[in-house]
């Protein structure tokens, strides 16, 4: 899943595409250098951040969606905690929804994901954007993430949207330490059972400079790959990641890894 950030505040390239022109060409470079999903967001969940409108996400992702999903052969998806986006997004073109909030910020979005019958992402996010990162602490991070899917899983089903259609993210960076988030990638396996598809997004992330030390920012990618590698080593079925090409090398090295006979 290649990130398409049309905001103007995000964490790696906050306003770099913030122009709609700029990030249909970006979704379309992620999507030819070999992405398979492109990611559109319009609100950045950045730690410290503040919410946006309804209607200035609107104005952000929208002619995005539809410029991408009229040229891309890819699936368009869209990032976003407000039903009211996911409407338009989809009316626009996009066919995947991607919700940091799980379905519990809009009472409108588990309706309007079964009525549309269209996959979504839930992801794990202890607190807000704006709080999430102060002092974030669990007796077991996994443990409580899993029970927290869990419980997702139970609603959503209630909701009258089928386990087919639910992808779950641990949320690296959404209200966890470094520690925190080391856990999480250790043991993404402990995930499978749960019987859905598991995505995770470490690119770029804060961790990842907190483990290195401030330096190049070539070092926050390098990273990205070396938690990419132990996530698909772990059998995730999908990473979000900013530098497409790049991860796209990395997964066919664990592919040819995990594929290997013995001789």
């Amino acid at each position: 899943m290649g990130i398409v950030n049309v905001t103007p505040d995000s964490f790696s390239d906050g306003g770099l595409f913030f122009d709609a022109v700029k990030a249909i060409e970006h979704g379309q470079a992620l999507a030819d250098a070999g992405a398979d999903v492109v990611d559109v967001g319009g609100e950045s969940s950045r730690p410290f951040s503040e919410s946006v409108t309804v209607e200035e996400e609107i104005q952000r992702v929208i002619p995005v969606v539809e410029g991408l999903a009229n040229r891309l052969s890819v699936p368009v998806s869209i990032d976003t905690t407000k039903a009211a986006v996911a409407r338009r997004a989809i009316d626009a073109g996009a066919c995947i929804i991607n919700d940091i909030g799980a379905m519990r910020l809009d009472p409108d979005m588990a309706p309007l994901v079964a009525g549309a019958h269209v996959p979504v992402i839930l992801m794990h996010m202890k607190g807000m954007p704006k709080d999430m990162q102060v002092q974030p602490s669990y007796k077991d991070v996994v443990s409580e993430v899993k029970a927290f899917f869990q419980k997702v899983l139970v609603r959503t089903e209630q909701a009258g949207i089928g386990r087919d259609k639910v992808i779950i993210d641990p949320g690296i960076g959404f209200g966890k330490t470094v520690t925190h988030n080391l856990l999480l990638i250790k043991h993404l396996s402990t995930f499978h059972n749960l019987g859905v598809p598991i995505l995770i997004g470490p690119s770029r992330k804060s961790f990842i400079t907190k483990i290195l030390g401030s330096g190049p920012e070539e070092g926050r990618e390098v990273g990205t790959q070396a938690a990419v590698a132990v996530a698909a080593y772990q059998g995730v079925h999908m990473v979000r990641v900013h530098d497409v090409a790049r991860t796209k090398q990395t997964l066919e090295i664990i592919d040819a890894v995990r594929s290997a006979g013995r001789s």
